[in-house]
């Protein structure tokens, strides 16, 4: 036989099928029992909420979680506003002080 045509046969017939290791229902029952031991000990249903602990948490916990709303888009309007009248009065008002 070719190697073509053995390669095609070797993979219509799984691996453990073939090995005769395989066939014995005594190693096939010890790993399934780890399986279910391991499934066994996760944790069941919904995972708790995590809380949140810093200050962007908080924050995206508060308007971008269950609740969003369009909050975040006034507080940045605002800090640009305030950044830009900071900067306008350090750079030019400042030097209007009392009408001169």
């Amino acid at each position: 036989m070719s190697f073509v045509i053995r390669r095609s046969l070797s993979t219509l017939i799984p691996p453990k099928v073939a090995s005769p290791n395989g066939i014995g229902a005594a190693q096939d029952a010890v790993r399934m029992q780890n399986v279910v031991s391991f499934y066994e000990k996760l944790p069941r249903g919904a995972a708790p909420e995590i809380k949140a602990k810093g200050l962007l948490e908080r924050y995206r916990a508060r308007y971008f979680g269950k609740n969003a709303s369009a909050m975040p888009i006034v507080h940045v309007i605002a800090s640009l506003m305030a950044l830009g009248y900071g900067m306008e009065y350090f750079f030019h008002l400042r030097h209007h002080k009392n009408n001169a």
